[in-house]
């Protein structure tokens, strides 16, 4: 082997902040790449060496396949050799479609699919008994069997329990050479311009033939003809009837209820497909949800009039038809418009809400005549849904959404998946039952499954059940335990997904490829954290090689070599300053080699807050997993909810406790989880949920556009002495506006060329080199900088620039308070880490006054940070807290967890085995309670 068979060798990394620099990668190891955010882990992981991966990849294509994908632009590295075939596991790259699940996703649930189309056993939803189907052999010798001697009637059904007169029916029928029908139940001869009662529900059958069972060849040989002839009016369905009886035995080639006759259409993977119309939910379209109309939100005050505004959608009183057909109800029901809504005739109300035709007649006694008057009118409700259904314009469909609710499918009850479908089971449970069940339950039910088959259906299923087997084992290996297979995938956070997916990698047991990883632990409790350390080195020791992008200490002390980027970040970051493996890296003195060696320490704070005294509390919260839980937020201090994941922490807080104080104080309108009573909400004044989600989804949002600061900016440059001359005002120095910018990308600095089927590319724009604006407005400047320059600033910079200007030194300031120096004014928010926009939120809440009031809730604000800048970020936190404001962190991390006032923790395991509030207080308290798996690990950081 030679020495770049044994390595990857980067030569001459440039790309983004990285110096021109050389490392060394051992191959089929577990690699760290650690250091500061910013200091350029993932423009050495990603941007270079899966970027190069990916274009050689494509390279292999050939020049036709290629025409449609565009050149991959080659990043700026001068070589990289041994590099083999990369495979990026990120954060951000799971589907938000409403049709994804983690089922889907794994492709677990296809092999279910597989399972119950091949294996299970079909019941009557009937009648619960267990359907049969025959071939027509088997068809000819049971009649035979049991009906020897006998006279009987071979029938086709082809209408049940439906409404009509069947006139043109009866014709066909007749046009056919039958001669006799059986009608609900009696046999008659079908005669000219036949028909039955239009307004009852009919059962019809065709007497196909009608004899006498005997044995011989003869007999053998006319019944296989009429059962052919009556499978194939009755759509492979046949009734056999006992001459003067009335009870039918009925025969299908498809699966079939002996008793009630109902037929199933035999079963492929595609039956249990929510994705395909033979599976889904017809009345959800396989979403498991449906929106109805909520009559609160279309009436929302009753003691106000239709004519001020009572009927919200309508809106207050104008020249329009529908209020015309409002004044010709009221006519009818001898109300007023302006009269109060709960004032108005029930009936009157109902056709406005549902609709309705009337004709109605009014004398008018000073005139002495009479007027005719006809009402025509849809009703609200009904033009809503159809307005959300069919409607064109997204906008149209947006306002009808807000006067709409999401319910689970009153039909599937949430499954998904059409009636027959949930009737084929496999040891008595349907598919959509072990969709529902988590993966520590599903695999202990797939273990025993094998013992409860039939030998047929074991030998069928043997192959998929070890595929199930070993994908659910890879769930469970990489802490997942807590999920179910029906989840959507768009309610998964990021470190989920990521591990999904890992899990799925491991499943392909693919060898000699480079994995690269995007902080894997994100969201993982210390407990978890074990399994997906070994998940990591079974990849690396099937032969593969391991990268993984991570500040987490126990990954660092588990991996083969470390590489430590810095020393700061940003534009004074990019250096390799230290790699080797543990114990060499511990020797230096870098800023991840001072946490690890404990040189350096985020403290235990000597005292904690005592808090306002007052509270916020929550009873009988029921949502997802949470077991009636009833928890207290002590206001006035820093508060960690904890737990192992999925114990139900976001349930609590994010979906339960935050749209409730949204409500209160914003009017929001998304529904809580249940909960049964909450009080103390009148000693705050204001909340404010700081997660992870995007700061914008364009290039053209940025870190000044988003905290407000360019604006002020804007302002300066307006008023300087050539800005004055030429008459430019603020909006001149606007990336948005005609005028100023660069009319050919429109201000954006780049241009997006479409790929259909892949992510857009883009390109910088040709005209104004990526500087947005044309050159009349880039000839003003301040202080020797065009707009444009100070755009590309990094806020480090830009402090310095803008110091003796109070307004945009302060925002600036906040930015730069909460670790975010080293990002530029202008960085395109497509391009910043859920971290690091969830800290430019926290900036921008930082730099606006505060009341001492304001309940704060962050989601894991440790995602993506090193050592020391979770240390600069408690810092801030710890301000916000001690001006009396309340500080809700949901969090894994230790650091965080030590510096805490108060603890509420959630578990004891996640899922069914979680929803629980298992201890409260104080760390030091929190530490003492033996079942609490935080206080295990918490102990070792007090103590």
């Amino acid at each position: 082997m030679t020495e770049y068979e044994e390595n990857i060798e980067v030569k001459g990394a440039r790309v983004h902040n990285l110096k021109n620099i050389d490392v060394t990668i051992p191959r089929e190891k577990l690699v760290v790449i650690t250091g500061l955010s910013g200091s350029g882990k993932s423009s050495l992981a990603f941007d270079t060496i899966y970027a190069e991966g990916q274009r050689r990849y494509i390279e292999t294509f050939s020049a036709y396949a290629r025409q449609f994908l565009g050149g991959m632009e080659r990043p700026d590295v001068d070589k990289i050799d041994g590099l083999s075939p990369v495979i990026a596991i990120e954060q951000k790259t799971t589907s938000k479609s409403p049709r994804s699940t983690v089922g889907t996703i794994t492709e677990i649930y296809d092999f279910l699919r597989l399972l119950f189309a091949r294996a299970s056993d079909a019941y009557s939803y009937n009648t619960g008994q267990k359907m049969v189907s025959y071939s027509d052999e088997q068809i000819k010798e049971l009649i035979i069997k049991d009906f020897e001697g006998k006279k009987i009637n071979i029938l086709s059904p082809i209408v049940r329990s439906r409404k009509g007169h069947y006139r043109e029916l009866f014709e066909s029928i007749s046009k056919q050479g039958f001669v006799k029908v059986r009608v609900d139940g009696e046999i008659l001869d079908i005669e000219k311009g036949m028909k039955v009662d239009r307004y009852k529900t009919h059962d019809i059958e065709i007497v196909i033939d009608r004899l006498q069972i005997n044995s011989g060849d003869e007999i053998e040989k006319r019944l296989m003809e009429t059962i052919n002839t009556a499978m194939y009016h009755g759509d492979d369905v046949l009734m056999v009837l006992e001459h003067e009886s009335t009870q039918a035995r009925f025969f299908s080639r498809n699966l079939m209820c002996p008793s009630s006759g109902i037929s199933y259409p035999n079963p492929e993977p595609n039956t249990f497909s929510f994705n395909s119309p033979k599976g889904m939910c017809p009345k959800c379209n396989g979403l498991g949800s449906v929106h109805q109309v909520n009559h609160q939100k279309i009436i929302p005050n009753a003691a106000i009039s239709i004519k001020n505004g009572g009927i919200a959608p309508l809106g207050e009183f104008k020249k329009s038809w529908a209020f015309k057909q409002m004044e010709l109800i009221a006519e009818r029901f001898e109300f007023k418009l302006s009269d109060p809504i709960k004032e108005i005739p029930s009936e009157a109300l109902e056709m406005i809400l549902n609709g309705g035709k009337e004709q109605f007649s009014i004398e008018s006694k000073s005139l002495g005549v009479t007027r005719n008057y006809k009402i025509d009118y849809d009703g609200i409700i009904p033009f809503l849904e159809h307005t959300y259904k069919e409607g064109n314009s997204t906008s149209l469909k947006r306002w009808a959404k807000e006067y709409m609710d999401k319910i689970l499918c009153p039909e599937c009850k949430g499954s998904r998946l059409r009636k027959e479908s949930l009737y084929f089971k496999v040891n008595e449970k349907s598919i959509a039952e072990l969709a529902q069940m988590d993966i520590v339950e599903l695999s202990s039910w797939f273990k025993e499954v094998p013992s409860k088959l039939s030998n047929k259906q074991f030998k069928i299923a043997e192959e998929i059940l070890k595929e199930i087997n070993a994908r659910l084992q890879f769930l469970l290996d990489v802490g997942l335990t807590y999920l179910s297979l029906n989840r959507s995938s768009k309610s998964l956070s990021g470190g989920e997904a990521q591990r999904i997916r890992l899990a799925t990698q491991i499943g392909s047991q693919l060898v000699g490829v480079l994995y690269i990883l995007d902080e894997p632990s994100i969201g993982l409790h210390q407990r978890d954290n074990e399994r997906l350390i070994n998940s990591l080195e079974s990849l690396r020791d099937i032969g593969n090689s391991v990268i993984v992008v991570e500040h987490d200490k126990d990954m660092i002390e588990r991996a083969d070599h470390v590489i430590d980027i810095g020393p700061r970040a940003g534009r004074h970051g990019g250096e390799i300053i230290s790699q080797g493996n543990l114990k060499e890296l511990i020797k230096h003195h870098t800023l991840t080699a001072d946490y690890l060696n404990g040189t350096k320490e985020i403290a235990v704070p000597k005292k904690r807050r005592k808090g306002n005294g007052k509270k916020i509390t929550i009873k009988g919260c029921t949502g997802n997993n949470l077991k009636d839980v009833s928890a207290t937020f002590p206001l006035g201090k820093m508060i960690g909810v904890t737990g192992v994941s999925g114990s139900g922490k976001s349930t609590l807080v994010n979906e339960t406790l935050y749209p409730i104080l949204n409500a209160h104080f914003f009017n929001a309108v998304k529904k809580p989880m249940p909960y049964k009573s909450i009080t103390g909400l009148k000693h705050i004044d204001k909340v404010i949920d700081i997660n992870q989600s995007p700061i914008g989804r364009t290039p053209r949002s940025n870190p000044a556009t988003y905290t407000g600061v360019f604006s002020e900016i804007r302002s300066l440059f307006s008023k300087t002495p050539e800005a004055s001359i030429r008459g430019y005002k603020p909006g001149r120095f606007s990336f948005n506006v005609t005028g100023g910018r660069c009319e050919t990308c429109q201000g954006g600095g780049l241009r997006v060329i479409e790929m259909n089927f892949l992510p857009d590319v883009y390109v910088e724009c040709e005209t104004c080199q990526g500087k947005r604006f044309n050159r009349e407005t880039l000839e003003i400047r301040y202080k020797g900088k065009s707009i444009s320059d100070v755009l590309n600033m990094t806020i480090n910079e830009a402090c310095e620039f803008f110091e003796h200007i109070p307004k945009i030194y302060r925002k600036l300031k906040t930015i730069q308070d909460v670790g975010l120096g080293y990002i530029t004014l202008g960085q395109q928010s497509t391009t910043l880490s859920g971290g690091e926009a969830q800290r430019i939120k926290l900036a921008t809440e930082l730099s606006k006054k505060d009341t001492g009031n304001t309940f704060y809730i962050l989601d894991e604000p440790t995602t993506g940070l090193h050592f020391e800048d979770i240390r600069v970020l408690m810092d801030v936190l710890n301000k916000l807290a001690d001006k009396g404001n309340t500080v809700l962190i949901i969090e894994h991390n230790l650091d965080v967890i030590k510096m805490v006032d108060h603890i509420i923790d959630i578990g004891y395991e996640g899922g069914k085995g979680g929803g629980e509030v298992v201890a409260t207080g104080t760390p030091e308290e929190v530490i003492k309670d033996k079942n609490s798996y935080t206080a295990q690990f918490l102990k070792k950081e007090l103590l």
